[in-house]
Formats: structure tokens, C-alpha cells, sequence
């Protein structure tokens, strides 16, 4: 007999934590936010998001935090920060994928809603939002285990931003900010930046994975992933994609060449200060 742990399951690919912060609100009746924290929980995690089967132990990890900074009469507004992780091969390591801030976050809920994703069609600005961030966690997920193994779920993104775009909510248009909802589908599918999804697989299947069983020639790979990421800056110095690389990235670049079998990470080291300068403190810890 097959145990739990070794049966696949449809759907359900993701484990993920939702929270609902609402300090910044001036509300006496708290039960709204901790209905939606428990339906948005319940939304996420018991959705069917694609039809790929999952052992419940490749359930991709990921949190979402909704900070309020309004309620009134139904209308919620905030923002959303979105973080995922993937564990690596042979090891209990967990490594950040994602680490993305939203700041146009603004929906309309009433308490006991039911929320409903349907692929083809507009439900609700809050389906839309998560339904979104759902598909760009998995596809990022999928690049890093088969080049441009997200192609699938980035398609998806993009008909949630085509569909969504009628309801006026910021974020679904290209002329509402350098940094949304928009950009991000749009980037991720363009050639333009496919040194960064290049080095999402690199990075991981060919370095982190390999950690375990062949830390040198990991570290040699990992090096090997960052350093194209410098011909990216050369054309698009300011890419959303290469801040979002590193904002998840940095401190484990740091813990990864801080310890361990030691390479040659003079070139690599120079190409970081130049493509993430904000990450200077960080940099300087590699010696």
C-alpha cells in the first residue's frame, strides 16, 4: 500500500500562509479582516491552480501579507507583499524565490463573499489579484526546475491582467506605474530580459541542487548564472526583474560564498556592486 506521503494529488499545489494586517485601521469590529484572512487562506491553498499532480511535499511554500491602509464601506485598500520559496534537492533548505511588494492594492469585499477564480473570465478584483500572484509564484517555481518551465503559468498571468484591465483598479495597466501588475507579466515573457529567467534555472537546478553532492562545482555554477545578469543591466539598468532578483537574493548570495569550499568570486563581486548597488552593505560581507 502506497503511503500518503508518496500519493499524488490534483490541484492543491501550494502551501501557502495569507495574513491580514489591519493596525493601520481605525475599525472597533475586527471580524471582517479575520474573515477574509480565513477565506483567502482557504481560496489559495484549495484551489486546483493547474492540472499538473504534486506529492504534498513539492507544495510550493509561500506567504502573503495584506497591509490595510483603509476600510470603508466594503472598499479594502493596501499593500500586498508576496514571498515564495523552493526547496532544495537532497537538503531541508528552503530558497527565496520571490520577494515582491505591491502598493496599488484596492478591492471591494463583503464579509462571507465566496470567492471564485474562473481562467476565462473577470470575478472580482481580490480574485484577480491573488489568482495573479498565484500564477507568477508557480512560474517562477517551474523556471527554476526546466528553462522557462513557467511559459505556462506566465500566459495565465497575462489573461488575468487582459481580463482584469476593464475594472479600472490600479495595477492592470502599463500607464499606471514603471512597477506592476503589467510590467510584471510583461517582463517575465519578454526576450528582453531572458537572462533572468536563465538565471533563475542556472542558479538553482544547476547550483543550489547540486550543493549538497558538489558544493564546488555548485558555487561555479551559481557564478556562472549571475554573471550574464550584467548584460541585462546594460541595456535595462533600471529592470524591475533585476530588482526583484536580488531583493530575494542578496542574503543568500552572501551565505552561499561566505562559507564552504572558496572560489574565485573577484569578477562575480565587482559585477554585483556595479547591477545591485543597493546591496553594498551586503557585497562587502563576501570575502
Amino acid at each position: 500500500m502506497l503511503t500518503l506521503s508518496l500519493i499524488k494529488t490534483f490541484g492543491q499545489e501550494l502551501n501557502a500562509q495569507f495574513v491580514v494586517n489591519a493596525d493601520l485601521v481605525n475599525q472597533t469590529n475586527q471580524q471582517i479582516f479575520e474573515t477574509l484572512e480565513r477565506s483567502l487562506n482557504e481560496f489559495i491553498n484549495s484551489q486546483s491552480w493547474s492540472n499538473q499532480d504534486f506529492f504534498p511535499q513539492e507544495k510550493i511554500t509561500c506567504s502573503f501579507v495584506l497591509n490595510l491602509s483603509s476600510y470603508n464601506a466594503s472598499k479594502f485598500e493596501g499593500t500586498l507583499q508576496i514571498q515564495s520559496q523552493r526547496t532544495i534537492f537532497d537538503s531541508n533548505y528552503d530558497s527565496p524565490l520571490l520577494n515582491f511588494l505591491d502598493k496599488d492594492i484596492s478591492f471591494t469585499y463583503q464579509e462571507f463573499q465566496p470567492l471564485f477564480f474562473s481562467p476565462a473570465s473577470f470575478e472580482s478584483n481580490l480574485v484577480s489579484l491573488i489568482s495573479f500572484y498565484v500564477y507568477i509564484i508557480m512560474g517562477i517555481n517551474a523556471d527554476s526546475l526546466r528553462f522557462k518551465g513557467g511559459d505556462p503559468y506566465f500566459e495565465q498571468a497575462q489573461r488575468i491582467v487582459n481580463l482584469s484591465q476593464q475594472s479600472g483598479a490600479l495595477g492592470w495597466k502599463q500607464n499606471d506605474s514603471n512597477r506592476n501588475r503589467f510590467w510584471l507579466s510583461d517582463t517575465m515573457r519578454s526576450n528582453t530580459f531572458r537572462e533572468y529567467r536563465e538565471a533563475l534555472y542556472t542558479y538553482h537546478r544547476k547550483g543550489l541542487d547540486l550543493m549538497t553532492e558538489k558544493p564546488l562545482d555548485a558555487k561555479k555554477n551559481i557564478i556562472k548564472a549571475l554573471l550574464p545578469l550584467e548584460n541585462l543591466y546594460d541595456r535595462r539598468p533600471n529592470a524591475m526583474l533585476l530588482q526583484m532578483f536580488f531583493d530575494a537574493k542578496a542574503d543568500e548570495i552572501v551565505n552561499l560564498f561566505s562559507d564552504g569550499p572558496e572560489v574565485d568570486f573577484d569578477r562575480a563581486s565587482k559585477m554585483l556592486k556595479k547591477i545591485a548597488p543597493f546591496y553594498q552593505p551586503q557585497w562587502k560581507q563576501i570575502k
